[in-house]
């Protein structure tokens, strides 16, 4: 009932200031406020824009973007907060009390959305919905306030209470438990953000330790933030417990292998064993490291075929990484001449086959050698180094195999094929 009654005196006390020709009053004053808070957002934008200009510098950017966003209805609120006093003297002042929480909502609303696309979500899809469901949140809020319902409303949800171990919980504290979170959460991803964009920058650290450092920072900032969020609304952690056993208890059996990838990423991540564009061999999958994750590492193989590997595998078995210290590797072509073929002539072929690649490295030179007598022919090998295994080797084998061929037949030397010799007894 007393509900109704102020609810009711509100609209009265609305519609009578509407049907006054004194409400002409408060609407001037709303302009002026929009209009000099429109001015000052305009110049004050401008003036960090000139300065981002001529200074390049990140805080200016921030500061001219965040002008833009909520410059305008924080300096209106500002400006409405000042005039209220001033026209109370004289005429109402409803419809600028109406304005003073509206103000604040849009204020807060385009503030949180601001920080969200800044420095966390800068390109997700889903900030749009986000943001429409977070205004229609606030300005319910704010609706209810004004018609006198809310305290009504945190009456109901404070009735609605259970017990969790000791602590005695109830829906509105609930609710106070999940906004400071996400608040502190905000504030910690907000602050792990400017923290990986500064190791991003910084000359001479490591791409991979500034991987690891970021987010080991982002993690810890996040517990932080949970660990200060929940008890600044009397939530004591402490009931807690039992879902964090049972947390416990499901990663040991059930996520085990998940677990398991993100340790040894972040081991791969700590060691550098593994870096980005590293030429790495894992069984019979071969390519080029593209990008580390926590739970997984990318490689793109030297035929386009991107492999997505458990970091675990990475951990527990040999991986043959061909740019680690030194990006230059030996390969090797086998070639079969026929018996009275002279060697050094053949031997001189290999090599000099070998020196007209240009990827072909001079330093080792290329060696020609005599590994075995076989029973069709004498085997030899050409061996070579190059310092850029990452671009293939096919088509660097297969240029230097046919130059082998062309002289060799003009050099009339055989390259023999399997051959037996039967007696008849």
């Amino acid at each position: 009932m007393n509900a109704e009654l102020r609810v009711g005196g509100l609209l009265a006390e609305l519609w009578q200031d509407l049907q006054s020709p004194e409400v002409i009053w408060q609407v001037g004053v709303l302009l002026i406020c929009f209009v000099l808070a429109w001015t000052f957002e305009r110049w004050m934008g401008g003036r960090l824009a000139r300065a981002r200009a001529a200074r390049d510098s990140r805080v200016m950017d921030f500061g001219e973007r965040g002008m833009r966003r909520v410059g305008l209805p924080l300096a209106m609120l500002i400006l409405v907060l000042i005039a209220r006093p001033v026209l109370a003297q004289w005429h109402h002042i409803n419809l600028l009390s109406l304005a003073v929480p509206l103000l604040t909502s849009m204020a807060v609303i385009r503030a949180v959305l601001f920080i969200l696309r800044h420095s966390l979500f800068s390109t997700a899809a889903w900030l749009g919905s986000f943001e429409r469901a977070f205004a229609l949140l606030a300005w319910s809020v704010v609706a209810l306030h004004i018609i006198g319902l809310l305290p009504e409303v945190i009456d109901l949800l404070e009735s609605v209470s259970f017990t969790l171990g000791k602590e005695k919980l109830n829906l509105w504290l609930i609710l106070q438990g999940i906004g400071a979170m996400l608040v502190t959460l905000l504030v910690a991803l907000w602050v792990g953000g400017g923290i990986e964009s500064h190791l991003m920058n910084t000359a001479g650290l490591d791409g991979n330790l500034r991987l690891v450092l970021s987010r080991v920072a982002r993690a810890f900032l996040i517990l932080l933030a949970v660990l200060i969020g929940l008890p600044l609304v009397g939530i004591d952690l402490t009931t807690l417990s039992v879902f964090g056993g049972a947390l416990g208890v499901g990663l040991g059996f059930g996520l085990q292998k998940i677990a398991a990838n993100y340790v040894s990423g972040f081991i791969i991540l700590l060691d550098r064993s593994i870096r980005i564009g590293n030429l790495i061999s894992l069984g019979t999958d071969r390519g080029v490291v593209m990008q580390i994750t926590t739970r997984y590492t990318l490689l793109r193989g030297l035929t386009g075929i991107e492999m997505i590997v458990p970091n675990e595998m990475l951990i527990a078995s040999v991986i043959a990484n061909e740019t680690f210290t030194d990006p230059k590797i030996r390969s090797g072509i086998p070639i079969q001449v026929a018996y009275g073929t002279d060697l050094d002539k053949a031997m001189a072929i290999l090599v000099a086959a070998a020196q007209a690649q240009s990827r072909v490295l001079a330093d080792p030179e290329p060696k020609a050698y005599l590994v075995s007598f076989a029973d069709s022919g004498i085997n030899l090998e050409l061996g070579f180094w190059i310092a850029d295994p990452d671009q293939g080797s096919l088509q660097l084998r297969s240029d230097i195999q046919l130059q082998i061929w062309r002289d060799f037949q003009a050099a009339s030397i055989q390259i023999p094929f399997p051959q037996r010799e039967v007696r008849m007894l």
